[in-house]
């Protein structure tokens, strides 16, 4: 049954207002549904995240993007002033990390959440 489920990232933030700001100008998600506690934004291929108010979950990741052009975003984001985190491990070089045949790339929301993007073969896509 959950198998033909939609899953939706949730995230908490400290300020739904900044939080619109950062998902809805800076990274160009459309909104769905916005409520006194909540908003709902659109992501590529039916893909959704809820932003919630409550104590964020800095510093772990709590959801990627799946991308086709990592430079490409990186460069659009940056444009609209994300900014991309260097790491050890898994070691970035230029805020990118060879992850397998993949390569992946990090950035935070005003409240330190982590998210990341992924450009590489999906695990079970035909």
């Amino acid at each position: 049954m959950l198998s033909d489920s939609l899953l939706v990232t949730t995230v908490a933030v400290t300020d739904l207002e900044r939080a619109k700001k950062f998902f809805g100008e800076q990274l160009n998600l459309p909104i769905l549904e916005e409520a006194p506690f909540a908003i709902r934004f659109g992501a590529g291929r039916g893909g959704q995240v809820s932003v919630r108010r409550g104590q964020p979950n800095v510093g772990q990741t709590v959801g990627h993007f799946e991308v086709a052009d990592l430079d490409a975003v990186m460069a659009d984001l940056m444009s609209r002033g994300v900014t991309f985190e260097e790491y050890e491990t898994p070691k970035t070089v230029n805020f990118i990390a060879q992850i397998g045949p993949a390569r992946g790339a990090w950035f935070k929301d005003p409240d330190g959440n982590v998210f990341g993007l992924r450009e590489g073969p999906v695990p079970g896509a035909s």
